[in-house]
Formats: C-alpha cells, structure tokens, sequence
C-alpha cells in the first residue's frame, strides 16, 4: 500500500471513529506497527492530527478562554440554555457543571425556582445571586480554563452529594469515543459527579459532534440524552440516535 494510500485511510478512520491505534492499524493491513507509528509522526508534524501514547487523536484547535468563549454562538447557546432549564422541576437537586453554555442555563431558570443548584463553578454560582434557589457551591483546587473547581477535596465533597439531574459539559462528543475534555482531572470529576446523577444530559453545539479530545469522561450511552439544535442533519445526528435520547432545542 502506498504512503498516500495510507494516509488517506488514518484521516478517514479518524474522521470516523475518533482515534487511531497503532499496532490493531497494522495489524489489521499486514504492516509493520513502525510503518504506521512513522506515518502518525509525519502526520503530526503536518499538522493533520495529535499523536498520542499509542496513536493518534483527530487534531482539536487550541480553545479559546472562558472569557473569549462566552462571546462564542451566544445566541445558540441561549437556545439550548433555554431548552435544557425546561428539563428542572420545582424541588429538584440539580448539578451544573461549568462552562459558557451551562451558565445559559442558569440564566434561563426562573428566579423563583424552589431548588437546591449544586455547582463546582464560582461563575455559575454567581448566576444564582437573585434567584430563590438555594446554592451550594463546591469547593477545590481552580482550574481556571473551564473556572471550575477540581483535585481531592473537591471529588470528597462530591462523593456526599446526591443529584437528581447533572448537566454535564464536554468539548467533545464521538458516538464511538464518547465524551471527552482536554484535562485528565476535569474529567475525573465530570465522571464523579455523574456517578451521583440519577440523569445527565449534555448540551451539544454542533463543532463538539464527531470531535475527540485526548481525556474520555463517559460513553454517550451512559448519558440520559444530548440537547442539540434544530436544523442540524439527520447524517450528523443518526450515528447519536442510537446511544442516547435527542432533546431538540
């Protein structure tokens, strides 16, 4: 097989399944697992995709900062704000987790929402400072990228709270990868706070779908469903369908 050849199938087979393992590749093509691992550096060193510890990830753009990113598809980010606040009810324990487009829906409660919002998110919290919904805030270590909250005290405060709805945030969603962010400790506790969740659901803007990044939090199938924005194709949302619940907003 021909290097263009080959190289044509790694940027197919991560456009499609998210990632690329070296030694099953060559197995799988009767190669040399130093013949593929070449290919990925070269790859790399183009600029076509991420090299990682035995293969390679679809190449994700650096992400801008919190701050730059509240300005990003504001008005889509209203939309499935506004969509997913629909999914409270009066009573509940609800998880926000952090981010741009979960602070939407913060702002899309009502202020006179009798619930408790359970956030590790101090820009999430201070969305609540007029609403009648009693805040409890969970405290750690600041990861000021995504300016949420995360290290050892942060999972054993976690450990001692039960949810009846998470709304969880990923820069990533891949039917087969699943989901994932670009910080090994965010995901872990992404993945705490779902394990206290009876539901979670994730808010999907259209560039996240078909992405990977290089730290997996869950499965798409152990979501209870993805908030995604009318108008997309049924070719972009099919491959979703068959893992979890579509919630159009």
């Amino acid at each position: 097989m021909l290097t263009t050849q080959r190289r044509a199938m790694i940027s197919a087979r991560l456009a499609r399944e998210g990632q690329i393992v070296a030694k099953a590749l060559a197995d799988e093509l009767g190669l040399s697992e130093d013949t593929i691992r070449r290919d990925l550096r070269e790859m790399a060193a183009e600029g076509l995709l991420k090299r990682v510890h035995g293969g390679a990830l679809p190449l994700m753009p650096p992400l801008p900062d919190f701050a730059a990113r509240q300005a990003i598809d504001s008005d889509l980010k209203r939309r499935l704000g506004r969509r997913a606040a629909d999914l409270v009810k009066p009573g509940q324990t609800v998880f926000l987790d952090g981010g741009t487009t979960n602070a939407e829906i913060a702002r899309a409660l009502p202020h006179d929402l009798r619930a408790t919002i359970v956030t590790h998110s101090p820009t999430i919290a201070a969305e609540f400072e007029r609403h009648d919904a009693e805040v409890i805030l969970i405290g750690g270590r600041l990861y000021k990228h995504s300016m949420v909250a995360t290290g050892a005290a942060a999972v054993a405060a976690i450990e001692h709270v039960r949810v009846d709805t998470f709304f969880l945030g990923a820069t990533a969603i891949h039917p087969a990868q699943g989901l994932s962010t670009g910080d090994y400790e965010e995901a872990a506790i992404k993945r705490a706070i779902a394990g206290q969740a009876a539901d979670t659901y994730v808010l999907a803007t259209p560039e996240k779908l078909g992405a990977a990044s290089p730290h997996r939090i869950m499965g798409v199938n152990d979501v209870t469903g993805l908030v995604v924005p009318a108008g997309m194709s049924d070719e972009a949302l099919s491959p979703y369908r068959e893992c979890t619940a579509l919630i159009v907003a």
